[in-house]
């Protein structure tokens, strides 16, 4: 195993980062010490370095699984700009590229080389004259039916830890629950894996929901707001995402649809577009996405609700990925869900869907703090509201639902776990069903103890207390309702719950939450965004693989004028600075100058209302301060008006008539004390000039 402080020289000299991210350095030892990993970490929390830095380090190659071609290309475009030898075999390649790779596999010149599942098998003769170091498996939720983006060529990966049983294995995804996350270990043929959950927080990223009500015209209203943010609109629908794109584009808005109905090369140029910062908005079915690396998108809408949890959580994932605030919007209808229930009914595991679509919906109508919700359902439980969704900005009332959370919860525990939602509301209302008195449970204790609440209100209780984490579902044990490590809070601690009162949840319904104004971005980071366009260009690669906003921000907080001082911006390798420093310093000291430059002006400027008030002082007119000084007697009168408005002794009677004050007082009052000049300038139809007029309200002001 290598040193740990030549693992961290290797970070900083490829990647640019002085320290790992939380869980990197753990996962990344695990894999030196021969360990197969299970990676759960999500969009943006760095997983690519937990393969990416081992395989520079590993004698052999990193085999990387990966599903798509356009994610394959952009990881590898990405690691070759940071200097890394690296390649992709799929089928967008003719055989003479192909024979090339191969040689260089047995040449040693490739450390990492991504393949998607389905072109294994035709490399089986290449990977038998190579060192398989390590085998890589990229979004690895697409192997489990458990799951989301299910994928039938994932499957047959157990096969590769059988074949190279000395190998360990790497298997990485952003979403999986528990159920998928053991479906994934043993249908792999990893039982033993060490399982690193990273925390799902992504704070930086606002949560909303909506009606979807006039959806188009809250999603105007919502851009208008961010004009030069990046962003992806996801549609249930191909027709949607076409008829939205045209939409955006009728109100100046650079938007393209994306669908698998599409023709490849327009598909293929939207995508392009997209990552090269030349088209803003993406209105894309739920495939888009998933192959690209960008890491400025700063906002993702869903135009419907998603079919489930982990899919929702991995879209909005894609807002955000270089840690900078991102926002995310999704609309929620009747007719969504009607929708998605008949997808449900095709699928292979009806009820699991059905199950995880019943959630996605309870999320959708929560009045609990949405962060926690997400949270709890990846098994991660947060005690402090997050602040930074609708729910918390726009909080409901509550009332002490102590009582109501110890009958629920302890009805749990005595059917032992084993029933779903249903049959436990049943318990509490003291149902007389066959359910019921087959399995005996009307000799519960806790049999009736709710029949005062109505069944409906029981089951939107029961929802609130899986969206704090109190209990959560078993979705491949039928939906049972199983207990959490914090209930024995509620049960044997006294814990108080707060529930949020059910009155509320129609008006919730209807509520849409202000949006904050967007916060301009400083000339520096637009100057910074321009280069980086610049040199993508030039270099024929995304902008934010030459630096992502989050390096672009720091480059824009500590000025680096140095090569030095270059290389301590995070995000900064090596390579990069040698590709691109001297060009993004230049640019930097340029700005400083300028900006010098316009400080001495503004300097120059206080002066210049000196001097005309010094000439004022020695008795000359405005006209003749005008001749004086070589300028237009308007900027004298504009000098003139900001001297008296800073309190300096201007007698402003002497520069308009007594006859004029008297006409425009007559027009004051005639024109009702009107908010601005040009009232005035109309009503004396250009007779009297603006000049004139200004002064004269100002001493009617003064009287």
């Amino acid at each position: 195993m290598p040193e740990q402080s030549q693992i961290l020289a290797t970070l900083k000299e490829y990647f640019g980062y002085d320290t790992f991210r939380p869980l990197q350095q753990e996962i990344i030892n695990s894999v030196f010490q021969g360990n197969d990993n299970l990676v759960i970490m999500p969009t943006g929390g760095g997983k690519s370095i937990c393969y990416q830095l081992p395989a520079l380090l590993l004698p052999g190659i990193t085999l990387v699984i990966s599903p798509l071609i356009a994610l394959m290309k952009d990881q590898v475009d990405g690691l070759l700009a940071n200097g890394i030898q690296a390649a992709f075999i799929n089928s967008s390649q003719d055989e003479n590229e192909q024979q090339d790779i191969y040689q260089k596999l047995i040449d040693k010149e490739i450390k990492l080389l991504y393949v998607a599942p389905e072109s294994l098998s035709f490399l089986d003769s290449v990977l038998a004259q190579v060192t398989i170091s390590l085998i890589a498996i990229d979004e690895a939720h697409c192997i489990s039916a458990w799951g989301h983006d299910f994928r039938p060529a994932y499957t047959q990966l157990g096969y590769l830890k059988s074949k190279f049983p000395e190998t360990p294995v790497i298997a990485l995804t952003a979403t999986a629950d528990k159920a998928t996350r053991q479906d994934i270990c043993d249908q792999l043929n990893i039982p033993d894996a060490t399982q690193h959950l990273a925390s799902f927080d992504r704070e930086n990223l606002s949560l909303e929901v909506r009606p979807g009500n006039k959806r188009i015209e809250q999603i105007i209203d919502f851009l208008k707001d961010k004009p030069n943010d990046s962003g992806i609109i996801y549609c249930l629908s191909r027709k949607t995402t076409q008829m939205l794109a045209e939409k955006l584009q009728n109100q100046g808005f650079k938007a393209e649809a994306y669908h698998a109905g599409i023709d490849h090369q327009k598909r293929a140029q939207a995508q392009e577009g997209f990552i090269n910062d030349t088209v803003q908005i993406v209105c894309a079915t739920i495939a888009f996405g998933m192959g690209i690396d960008k890491s400025n998108v700063r906002w993702v809408i869903h135009y419907n609700l998603p079919k489930n949890i982990e899919g929702y959580y991995q879209e909005i994932g894609r807002a955000g990925r270089d840690g900078l605030p991102s926002s995310t919007l999704l609309f929620h209808s009747y007719a969504d869900v009607v929708q998605l229930q008949k997808f449900a009914d095709m699928s292979g595991n009806k009820e699991v869907q059905l199950a995880k679509l019943d959630r996605m919906k309870q999320y959708a109508e929560s009045l609990s703090c949405r962060r926690k919700i997400l949270l709890s359902y990846f098994g991660e439980l947060i005690e402090e509201d997050c602040g930074n969704c609708d729910v918390c900005k726009n909080p409901p009332t509550f009332i002490d639902g102590t009582v109501i959370a110890q009958k629920a919860l302890s009805t749990v525990t005595r059917i032992k776990e084993q029933e779903p939602i249903g049959t436990v509301i049943d318990v509490l209302r003291g149902a007389q069903n066959t359910a019921i008195y087959d399995k005996e449970y009307q000799n519960l204790k806790t049999y009736g103890i709710g029949n005062d609440i109505p069944w409906r209100d029981w089951q939107q209780y029961i929802i609130q207390l899986i969206n704090q984490g109190y209990i959560e579902i078993a979705f491949h044990q039928n939906n049972k309702l199983k207990l959490t490590g914090i209930s024995k809070k509620v049960l044997f601690e006294g814990e108080k719950i707060s529930l949020a009162n059910l009155k509320d949840i129609e008006k919730a319904k209807e509520a849409v939450a202000q949006i904050a104004s967007k916060t301009k971005a400083s000339t520096l980071f637009e100057k910074l965004k321009a280069l980086r366009l610049e040199l993508a260009k030039e270099a024929g690669i995304p902008a934010y693989q030459i630096f992502n906003d989050a390096t672009l921000k720091d480059m824009e907080q500590h000025r680096p004028m140095s090569d030095d001082e270059f290389m301590q911006i995070s995000g900064v390798g090596r390579q990069k600075m040698q590709n691109y420093g001297y060009r993004f310093i230049k640019e930097i000291i340029d700005f400083s100058k300028e900006k010098t430059k316009k400080k001495k002006k503004k300097s120059n400027k206080g002066n210049s209302h000196k001097e005309t008030l010094n000439l004022y002082k020695e008795g000359l007119s405005i006209e003749e301060i005008a001749i004086k000084r070589q300028l237009a007697q308007s900027t004298i009168f504009s000098h003139i008006m900001k001297l008296y408005d800073d309190g300096e002794n201007i007698d402003l009677t002497q520069f308009v008539s007594k006859e004029d004050i008297g006409t425009i007082k007559e027009a004051k009052e005639t024109l009702e004390n009107p908010g601005g000049l040009k009232p005035y300038f109309e009503h004396f139809e250009g007779a009297i000039d603006y000049n004139t007029i200004k002064l004269a309200l100002a001493i009617l002001e003064e009287n």
